[in-house]
């Protein structure tokens, strides 16, 4: 587990194409980290980045902070941007700068 805010691109991607649990006021969902993406130079430890996830068709999510939750990363507070409707459902982004 590791803190969101000094959280770097590679601790994120030992997660890729694992799931995540999202909790909403409603109910809680699956999300699958699709892709951790370098962005480039930041005042942040390692570079911003950003990580893309898959969600079902529905519910969908809101642009919104959402309480995310994994085994080996813990449970952190993340602003989700509804970014693609796939076949598979809708993707999230997260940008951390």
């Amino acid at each position: 587990m590791f803190d969101l805010k000094d959280a770097t691109a590679e601790q994120f991607a030992e997660f890729e194409g694992q799931e995540f649990l999202v909790k909403t006021q409603d109910a809680a969902m699956s999300l699958r980290l699709l892709e951790v993406k370098g962005m480039g130079a930041s005042a942040r430890d390692g570079g911003a980045f950003s990580l893309l996830w898959q969600g079902p068709a529905a519910p969908a999510l809101r642009q919104e902070i959402h309480l995310i939750s994994h085994a080996g990363a813990g449970e952190h507070e993340v602003f989700l941007v509804p970014v693609a409707q796939a076949q598979a459902g809708i993707q999230y982004e997260a940008v951390f700068t």
